[in-house]
């Protein structure tokens, strides 16, 4: 890592930034956790995969169903061999069978959070836990995952408990079959990379460089410079060399940082800065340490990162607000537990009484090791011995109904266009009530009362009567129209419905909670009824439709736990994509 003027290199294209991406997965699974690799099916990815299969040199490279059974993929009881041998008999699963190898996860966007942290739990222990009904460790799974990514948006990610621990991050949504290039990798060269990597090392400039990388691109995870320092020492393993150099750092940086980016950093010094302070005498300011530390190496390792920054990456963030997919992790919260219907989420121990139903099969498997013992103790007893303990009752899962709630301003100047806005979004998702279960709801705001234009409805024809009436003009009520919501949400909840509040307002208040004017007070009244809305736990979206985002209305939003969306130029459609994004399964 020593010598100063070296030139930045070359960076290499897209594919072949692909290309390595999969020889470091290749190499060692385990060490990065795996690859999220957003591309839609087609000859680049099969190209990909068949690469991966090569390089892997007989590894296991095994795909992950999208609705695997708990059994299937962590092993467990073997029902039938128990019963046979009248012993516990153990069967291995999926993540077992892969260990050493790649789990690839197709569409991997809808991917469940239980599932997505399940698979977590194995990247970061290297083991599967062991089943209830055996005992003793889970067998080993150091394995690593290929996220196949086919979403259309940021919105549209696998789950971030699971890209979190994934290393390595490619969109190739612009390459096509054209670019595909020649092999360019032996799987002899990661044999010979595999026996250099223990002994490979990384000093601490380069280390110091890559995490000045993370702090100038707004990275907040901590895995991020670890999952890069190793991705650094791969490389330099595959170069041939015994330690890392400035190219391998920089590559690191495009490969493991660049994807994860939430903040473009600056090119350089604008001209008009003012001049940095004056500087130490060298004699009394000297370091060892810097002293052989290369002085371009951050800009090197920064530059590089910045350009390999997916195109259009950060215009996305930029309009969700600066947030990123994370948000939506809580969507396994509007699954309501039942007893009779919905999707089978496992068995528990119990009876079948109050119409529960008893779980056949798992009782088998709570039974079966036992039988050779209770044999013993009853031998007039034929067939299978169950008894009480035994009994397993079904759990099943059900999506709840779902009730959009719009808290519309239609105070002030701009009121006519929010309420067109707010029209047509309350249209579009109307239209999806035939097939969905869902209600919409609208609350206009003016004056001094907050008014329920239209009760939570499926009805088409109630909707357009109810907003064909609606009025605009007047003061801002604030703080009257989200106590309004917080109360008809609660109340839609206890139909046993999910309510999403969806406010449509640029979040400046000047009529408090009395129905007096004066802007301090009514602010202060509505953030207190932000706070509370926040309390009872709902889930909020807050649209500014101002023509510049309001830092009123930002606050607001953080203070009541809501989604920020500045949309000057909101329009029905965009209004719907935006509520879409905080309704599970939309």
């Amino acid at each position: 890592m020593s010598g100063a003027g070296a030139a930045i290199p070359e960076p290499p294209s897209l594919w072949q930034r692909a290309e390595i991406a999969i020889a470091l997965l290749a190499l060692d699974p385990a060490a990065l956790g795996g690859l999220s690799l957003r591309a839609p099916a087609g000859p680049v990815r099969e190209a990909l995969l068949a690469r991966l299969a090569r390089l892997l040199d007989g590894r296991p490279l095994r795909r992950l169903p999208a609705q695997i059974a708990d059994a299937r993929l962590h092993g467990g009881l073997d029902l039938a061999a128990t019963l046979a041998s009248g012993r516990p008999v153990s069967e291995r699963g999926l993540l077992a069978e892969s260990d050493g190898g790649v789990l690839v996860a197709a569409m991997a966007e809808r991917m469940e959070t239980g599932l997505a942290a399940r698979l977590a739990a194995v990247l970061d222990s290297g083991e599967v836990a062991a089943a209830r009904d055996l005992s003793g460790s889970g067998p080993l799974s150091r394995i690593g995952i290929l996220a196949l990514d086919e979403g259309a948006s940021l919105d549209e990610a696998p789950p971030p408990a699971l890209t979190e621990r994934l290393g390595l991050m490619l969109d190739l949504t612009g390459l096509s079959h054209r670019d595909i290039a020649p092999d360019g990798i032996d799987p002899a060269d990661l044999t010979d990379a595999r026996r250099r990597l223990p002994g490979i090392t990384i000093g601490d400039e380069a280390i110091e460089a890559l995490c000045a990388a993370c702090l100038a691109l707004g990275i907040g995870s901590g895995r991020a410079p670890l999952q890069a320092v190793k991705a650094a020492r791969m490389l330099a393993a595959l170069a041939g060399r015994e330690a890392v150099a400035q190219e391998d750092a920089a590559l690191a940086a495009a490969l493991v940082l660049a994807p994860r980016a939430t903040q473009n950093p600056a090119a350089s010094q604008p001209e008009d800065a003012p001049p940095p302070p004056p500087q130490p005498d060298p004699v009394e300011a000297e370091d060892p340490a810097a002293k052989d530390r290369p002085a371009e190496l951050d800009d090197l390792v920064l530059e590089a990162a910045r350009a390999a920054i997916p195109a259009g990456l950060l215009a996305q963030l930029l309009a969700q607000g600066g947030r990123s997919r994370a948000g939506t992790a809580g969507k396994a919260g509007l699954m309501q537990s039942s007893a009779l219907r919905g999707r089978s989420i496992g068995a528990r121990p119990g009876e079948t009484g109050r119409g529960a139903r008893l779980a056949i099969v798992e009782t088998l498997r709570a039974a079966a090791p036992w039988q050779t013992l209770r044999r013993r103790e009853q031998p007039d007893r034929s067939g299978l011995i169950i008894r009480r303990g035994d009994f397993r009752v079904a759990r099943y899962r059900q999506r709840s109904e779902t009730a959009t709630l719009f808290i519309v301003d239609a105070s002030g100047s701009s009121a006519l266009q929010r309420l067109a806005e707010a029209k047509g979004a309350v249209r579009l998702l109307l239209a999806e009530c035939y097939i969905r279960r869902d209600e919409v709801a609208l609350i206009a705001f003016r004056r001094r009362e907050a008014e329920l234009v239209l009760p939570p409805t499926r009805s088409l024809v109630a909707a357009e009567r109810a907003l064909a009436a609606l009025p605009a003009g007047g003061a801002t009520p604030l703080a009257t129209a989200i106590a309004a919501a917080a109360a008809l949400a609660e109340g839609v909840a206890r139909k046993g419905r999910t309510p999403a509040l969806v406010f449509m307002t640029d979040g400046r208040a000047n009529i408090d909670r009395d129905g007096q004017p004066g802007r301090v007070k009514a602010q202060e009244d509505a953030m207190q009824a932000a706070l509370a809305l926040r309390g009872a736990g709902l889930r909020a979206l807050l649209i500014d439709t101002s023509p510049q985002p309001q830092r009123q209305a930002a606050a607001l939003a953080q203070e009541m736990g809501a989604r920020y969306v500045p949309l000057p130029q909101a329009d029905a459609a965009s209004v719907g994509r935006a509520v879409g994004a905080l309704l599970p399964g939309r």
